[in-house]
C-alpha cells in the first residue's frame, strides 16, 4: 500500500461532508505476488454490449465508493466482477451496484483483480483453479486492506463482506472458504457461480451466505447447484434465490424477469443480517 494515496483519501474523508468521488488504491505494496514476469498491458474497452470491460489486468486495485458520514453504516462490500478470468465486466457487475450500496450507507469497493492474458478470440481453454488463483489472492488481500483501513474509512472490520459474479463468484467463494477463518469475509454473496474446479472443503462454520442464479443459466447452472448442495451437506444454510429466467450474467440488466430485482433482495438480506444500520465504528 502506497502511503500517498492512503493519506490523501483519509484527508478528504475527514474534510468533506459529501460522498467522495470514487478513489482507486493499489492493494499490494509492489508487484502483485505471482505476476512478477507479466508483460501484458491492461486494456479498457467502453461501449461494449455489457458496458466497460477491462482486460489484461496486471496491477490489482480497489476503487472505493464511500457513503457520506451521515449515511455511513460501517458495513463494506468488496465487489468482484465476472469475465471468465480474462476480463472484468465493471459496468454490468460493478459500478452500478457500488453506487446503489453507497447511496444506502454501505461502502463499496470495486475490485479489479488480475486476469490472465487475452490472446485471440473467445474465452481460451483453461484450468479454472489455475486461472482463478490470482483473483483469489487479490480478493483476500483486498479484505485485509479494507479492514486495515477500517478506522480511516469509518468501517467496522467485523462487517466487511464480498460479492462476486460468475468468475468473480469463484473468487468470492474461495475467499469465503479459505482455511484462515480470521481473514474470511464477514458475509458473502455468490452470484451465478462458485467453485468451478475442485470443490474445496466446506468449513463447519461460515459467515452468512447469499446465493442467486437463474434456472435458464446455460453456463454455470451445474456449478451453482453443486456449490449449494455442498454447503447444505456441510450444515450451512445459505440464502438461496433461484429465478425462473434471467440467463447467465444478468447482473444489473433489466430483462423483465424476476432476476431484475436481485439487488433489492440482496439489500433486504443485508437488512436481516443487521448490516444496514449504523455500527459503532462508523460514527
Amino acid at each position: 500500500m502506497r502511503a500517498a494515496p492512503r493519506i490523501a483519501l483519509g484527508t478528504l474523508l475527514a474534510a468533506s461532508p459529501l460522498a467522495l468521488p470514487a478513489q482507486t488504491i493499489r492493494i499490494w505494496p509492489g508487484v502483485a505476488p505471482g505476476s512478477e514476469s507479466w508483460t501484458q498491458k491492461e486494456v479498457t474497452y467502453t461501449g461494449t454490449p455489457v458496458g466497460t470491460v477491462v482486460m489484461n489486468v496486471v496491477t490489482p486495485t480497489i476503487t472505493a465508493y464511500l457513503p457520506t458520514r451521515a449515511k455511513s453504516t460501517g458495513t463494506a462490500v468488496i465487489i468482484a466482477p465476472g469475465g471468465g478470468f480474462v476480463a472484468l465486466a465493471t459496468t454490468l457487475e460493478g459500478e452500478g451496484l457500488a453506487k446503489f450500496l453507497q447511496q444506502r450507507g454501505v461502502a463499496a469497493f470495486l475490485l479489479k483483480y488480475r486476469t490472465i492474458e487475452k490472446r485471440g478470440d473467445g474465452i481460451p481453454k483453461m484450468d479454472q483453479d489455475t486461472a482463478a488463483r490470482y483473483g483469489i489472492a487479490d480478493a483476500i488481500q483486498a479484505l485485509k486492506v479494507v479492514r486495515q483501513h477500517a478506522s480511516e474509512w469509518r468501517l467496522d472490520p467485523a462487517r466487511v463482506g464480498i460479492i462476486g459474479f460468475s468468475a468473480g463468484a469463484m473468487v468470492a467463494s474461495a475467499a469465503l472458504l479459505q482455511p484462515d477463518s480470521a481473514v474470511r469475509p464477514s458475509f458473502a454473496a455468490v452470484m451465478y457461480g462458485g467453485p468451478f474446479g475442485v470443490m474445496p472443503p466446506i468449513p463447519a462454520k461460515l459467515p452468512p451466505v447469499f446465493l442467486a442464479w437463474a434456472q435458464d443459466d446455460d453456463v454455470t447452472l451445474k456449478f451453482n447447484e453443486r456449490f449449494r448442495d455442498a454447503l447444505v451437506a456441510a450444515g450451512i444454510r445459505p440464502e438461496v434465490h433461484v429465478y425462473s429466467a434471467g440467463g447467465h450474467g444478468f447482473g444489473l440488466k433489466k430483462q423483465g424477469t424476476t432476476s431484475d430485482h436481485w439487488v433489492e433482495e440482496f439489500y433486504w438480506w443485508l437488512q436481516t443480517q443487521k448490516l444496514t444500520t449504523r455500527a459503532a465504528a462508523s460514527g
